[in-house]
């Protein structure tokens, strides 16, 4: 019987059809074109030059990773709320675009290993005096819309008490630093890297830094369709490459003007 029934079940086990679908790994090396989304109005991050061509750390990246893929690039720019919605609609094949790992968001999306971290900072009007955090319940604040630092901000002032009556969310970056220009707000929340930038600007002469959210590190990753997992795996390793080879110290010393902090190195493997 045995006998039998083997060669029946080899045979209807080589006619059963073999379900075997692209991932956006082949999907994206048999285009011959990456789509990677970029945050370009959060400098040096991502910006457009002087030539109004997209350029950043960020952009960077995409450009390596077209590179290793053997593809052409696309840069598409993104708001920090169109980032998620991108690669669902399957606009971008890839976010590379400063984003916070956090849980919720890892729900809709995966999220490689980190390839960077900020702080959080504020700044305001030298006049404002801020000293410490707290100094701002007595200010009106604002940060853009669906960042990680607006989070945060919201759930501090919420913990202290003051909560989010003095509160102004704005779309896009570049929005919220216009509105602290021109006087809607009298402070905002950045990333560190942001606002050093702005410092550097003519605009923001009579500017200044002030105090980082309290007890937060803001580590982010690139984040792709969360079931993409062949195409997670290759993110990987080439964030593991970009430090090997060098290329993420060539990065930062274009970008940043100095070698990659050793501390840092070390804060993306332990959170790998």
């Amino acid at each position: 019987m045995i006998r039998k029934l083997a060669p029946l079940v080899f045979a209807c086990a080589a006619a059963a059809p073999i379900n075997a679908t692209a991932d956006q790994l082949d999907t994206v090396i048999q285009r011959g074109t990456l789509n990677c989304g970029v945050v370009l109005d959060f400098p040096p991050m991502g910006y457009f030059d002087e030539n109004n061509n997209p350029a950043g750390f960020d952009v960077d990246y995409c450009n390596d990773l077209g590179e290793a893929l053997g593809v052409d690039v696309n840069v598409l720019n993104l708001t920090w709320g169109e980032r998620i919605p991108s690669l669902v609609s399957g606009k971008t094949d890839v976010v590379i675009g400063s984003t916070s790992d956090t849980l919720e968001r890892a729900k809709t999306v995966g999220f490689t290993y980190p390839y960077f971290v900020f702080k959080f900072q504020v700044i305001a009007h030298e006049d404002k005096n801020i000293q410490s955090f707290d100094d701002l319940k007595n200010l009106k604040v604002g940060a853009a819309l669906g960042t990680t630092y607006e989070t945060e901000y919201l759930a501090y002032a919420e913990q202290q008490g003051w909560g989010k009556d003095n509160y102004t969310s704005f779309k896009s970056e570049n929005d919220a630093y216009l509105g602290l220009y021109q006087g809607k707000v009298d402070a905002i929340i950045s990333t560190n890297t942001n606002i050093a930038t702005k410092l550097r600007s003519e605009e923001f002469d009579d500017f200044v830094a002030g105090p980082y959210v309290p007890n937060y590190d803001d580590v982010v990753g690139i984040i792709a369709k969360r079931d993409e997992v062949a195409w997670i795996n290759y993110l990987n390793l080439f964030l593991v490459r970009q430090i090997r080879d060098g290329n993420m110290n060539e990065a930062y010393n274009k970008h940043f003007g100095t070698d990659v902090p050793a501390d840092l190195i070390k804060t993306l493997r332990d959170n790998k």
